[in-house]
């Protein structure tokens, strides 16, 4: 009778073991969830399940994921984000009374790894949210200098971006082979670390072949890459105000700044006085200014170059967002710029007020 005891709770095991293989759960808890009655499950964007509170504020959700995937619980516009697949089981506790937004979670290494770039993300996100308070705060006192409190406030963002940036790369490149350093990849800014993003994706593309955000992101970073530093700038043939045809190689030999903008676009046109000083500065010293314009209206065009004093050459398909030029280059915000070699290729991108001054004055000298 043991002998056969011991087999059947053999067999029971493994049934248990198999069916555990083929889904994972979140047990959760919520501590001063006034109000709240149930919990929204994300995977992406789509909601694909909600669980009712119970008495004791617990929640359980049982859901099937083949690999790693990402999955948002939502209570009361807090998201909370974990990592799940089949044969997980995961703890999870939340206070929505905790204003840091820090919550507990186990069963899931890569979601206590999440967790942990949490707490930093919110540590600097506290930064932010008191440099924007600020902002409105003396915008709200005096409305007439709103650029002069931005000038006054960016060097604290600055820093405190940088800052974040560079805990957010150390974790990322610590946890490379987990789905964590692929969450905290996607916080950093695309345009001041593509060289880092590029790499970091070519690493993990075989490392998660079936995850559709990571080959997602694996797919823009193989398509910014035709467009990075160093590369060769793809080159282009469009016509000036007067109908005369243009190419970028027929710049070859200088200095290009490569400028995207627009009449109605106004960080643009802030940033136009800036660019009439360095190409003054500068034009004699194997620099040049080519700008390529998103307008749709060819005399909208022509006054904002005359009223800018904007005397270098200009170029426009005149179609706005449609433009093949524009869309060659990856170009969804502007002002964008690209500073172009003699050589043709790449040297620099987006670099506007001192920081074009300090490029080319290091370059050009």
């Amino acid at each position: 009778m043991k002998k056969y005891f011991l087999i059947g709770a053999a067999v029971v095991a493994a049934l248990v073991s198999c069916q555990n293989q083929n889904e994972f759960t979140i047990n959760g808890k919520v501590e001063h969830a006034e109000g709240l009655k149930k919990v929204l499950l994300y995977e992406a964007d789509q909601l694909i399940d909600s669980a009712f509170l119970n008495e004791n504020s617990e929640f359980r959700f049982r859901r099937s994921a083949e690999q790693p995937e990402f999955f948002t619980l939502v209570m009361n516009q807090k998201g909370f984000v974990i990592a799940a697949e089949n044969g997980d089981k995961i703890d999870f506790k939340a206070d929505l009374a905790d204003t840091t937004g820090t919550y507990e979670v186990g069963g899931s290494e890569v979601s206590e790894k999440i967790r942990d770039f949490s707490i930093i993300n919110n540590k600097y996100g506290k930064v932010f949210q008191s440099i924007q308070d600020q902002y409105i705060r003396l915008s709200q006192e005096n409305p007439n200098a709103s650029d002069s409190i931005v000038n006054v406030l960016m060097p604290e963002f600055d820093r405190n971006m940088d800052a974040f940036s560079k805990e957010a790369l150390a974790f990322m490149e610590k946890n490379k082979d987990n789905l964590a350093g692929f969450y905290a990849a996607n916080t950093l800014d695309p345009a001041k670390h593509e060289a880092e993003l590029i790499k970091y994706a070519e690493e993990i593309k075989p490392k998660f072949p079936n995850n559709r955000a990571v080959q997602s992101f694996v797919e823009r970073m193989e398509a910014a890459k035709v467009i990075s530093v160093g590369q060769p700038a793809p080159d282009f043939e469009l016509p000036t105000p007067d109908g005369k045809m243009v190419k970028l190689s027929d710049f070859r030999g200088q200095y290009v700044l490569l400028d995207f903008w627009a009449s109605w676009c106004g960080p643009c046109r802030q940033e136009n006085p800036n660019i009439v000083k360095q190409y003054n500065s500068f034009k004699d010293k194997n620099f040049t200014v080519l700008g390529v314009s998103l307008d749709d209206n060819k005399e909208a065009w022509l006054k904002a170059i005359k009223d800018d004093n904007l005397t270098w050459t200009h170029v426009s398909e005149l179609k706005r967002w449609n433009g093949t030029v524009s869309n060659k280059y990856k170009v969804d915000a502007i002002p964008a710029s690209f500073i172009i070699d003699p050589q043709g290729k790449i040297a620099a991108k987006n670099l506007r007020s001192a920081a074009l001054e300090e490029f080319l004055t290091k370059t050009l000298k």
